[in-house]
């Protein structure tokens, strides 16, 4: 028998024993062993329909020597690393759904794994990426991943395109359970950002902190933009990427415009996709829920599955390091892509005029152009060639200081 402490018995930690009991015939000849839940920490113990015992000591069941895995499913990092660390120093397997806790702490936390250390479920929930990417990719360099990571932007976005204003869906989202009463870390790319950088410490061994990467949420995105998006063949998406340059990766999460031919494109609500291209395989795409207390149970209970069969899987995909292949993280300043930008104006003439030559003067060329008049001003709309992220700030820096532009400008980054 495994026997299992959970730190956590929330949503998600409560669909974990329940999927346990009623799966358990299944699963135990998967295993090949029976896997029983034997504790459970929580700060009230006063929980209705919890079956299991309940602590408030952690210490009951990282130190307990019947206990073979803690899951940890109490969220958060400082705490949790605490939990955590202290369970693989008493030499127990350990599986987290935590990807706040990765995002910062995934590469001490391998230092001290002597025991197996499986974290499936933080990263598009009950969609097997982590896995995928792991082990059924590991023969190919990863030369780039696009993921909608974030259920809540994506539904926000999906509900837009039928002509609904973003604060409007906002509050649906929020009543639906899709969205906190503080959305900040869905709705500003912070939640997407802690999933990329748990998928590229697999795909290139890179420690970079979300600090360390450019992070932009879908607050600006209004129904200008999405009319354009329209026009001109694109979907608006909050993506996560990562790209290989040569010996340089790009770390980025923010809106994006993407061709509507693209299957990504096409992933809609709360659902979560995330595509993969490897030198090896060329693209594989992954699809699925990505919430929910069983969506994420099941990759929960598939990571204690697979270390009852005794898998013992490097953590974060590697046996020994990246020795001939030293990959760094590229500045933001220096990122490489296409641009929209939408900018408000006085209807005067030569404003066109001057806002191209400061574009061109930023090695930035224009590559479609729309005007969109409006009751006593302009919205003008530009896509434009590829630029660097840097020479795009500059610009924007310049124009915003013409005394005939009326609002913040703003941009959206497009991928072909």
């Amino acid at each position: 028998m495994v026997k299992i402490g959970i730190v956590g018995v929330g949503t998600v930690g409560s669909a974990v024993i329940e999927n346990l009991e009623k799966n358990k015939e299944l699963i135990k000849a998967r295993a090949g062993k029976e896997i029983k839940v034997v504790k459970g920490v929580v700060r009230d113990t006063n929980k209705p329909n919890i079956t299991i015992p309940l602590t408030t000591d952690y210490k009951e069941v990282t130190e307990n020597p019947e206990i073979d895995i803690v899951v940890e499913l109490m969220g958060g990092v400082d705490k949790a690393y605490e939990v955590v660390s202290d369970a693989l120093k008493h030499k127990k397997a350990v599986v987290t759904a935590n990807k706040a806790l990765l995002a910062y702490h995934r590469f001490e936390l391998q230092k001290l794994a002597a025991t197996p250390f499986e974290y499936e479920a933080s990263v598009a929930g009950g969609i097997p990426v982590i896995k995928a990417l792991r082990d059924g990719l590991s023969a190919n360099h990863i030369m780039e991943i696009k993921g909608i990571i974030n259920g809540t932007c994506n539904y926000i976005l999906s509900e837009m395109k039928k002509g609904r204003d973003y604060s409007e869906v906002l509050k649906e989202a929020q009543e639906k359970g899709y969205a906190e009463a503080d959305p900040t870390f869905d709705v500003g790319g912070y939640d997407a950002a802690h999933k990329l950088l748990i998928l590229a410490s697999i795909a290139y061994n890179i420690d970079a902190k979300p600090e360390d990467i450019l992070i932009e949420g879908i607050e600006n995105i209004n129904l200008t933009d999405i009319e354009f998006a329209k026009e001109f063949g694109y979907e608006i998406k909050l993506l996560g990427i990562a790209k290989k340059r040569e010996n340089k990766i790009e770390l980025r999460v923010h809106p994006t415009l993407i061709k509507n031919s693209e299957m990504i494109s096409k992933v809609e609500g709360v659902m979560n996709a995330v595509s993969v291209i490897g030198d090896v395989v060329g693209e594989t795409m992954y699809y699925g829920p990505g919430a929910g207390g069983d969506a994420t149970a099941s990759a929960v209970i598939s990571d204690i599955i697979e270390i009852a069969r005794g898998n013992k899987n490097p953590m974060l995909g590697y046996k020994i390091p990246l020795e001939n292949e030293k990959l760094s993280l590229i500045d933001a300043s220096e990122i490489i892509s296409k641009y929209y930008l939408r900018i408000a104006v006085k209807d005067e003439l030569g404003v066109l005029e001057k806002i191209s030559h400061i574009l061109a003067k930023n090695n930035i060329s224009i590559e479609s152009f729309l005007q969109k008049p409006r009751d006593g001003y302009v919205k003008l709309l530009f896509s434009t060639h590829k630029a660097v992220e840097k020479d795009i700030k500059n610009a924007i820096k310049e124009i915003q200081n013409l005394n005939f532009v009326l609002k913040d400008v703003n941009y959206i980054r497009i991928e072909e």
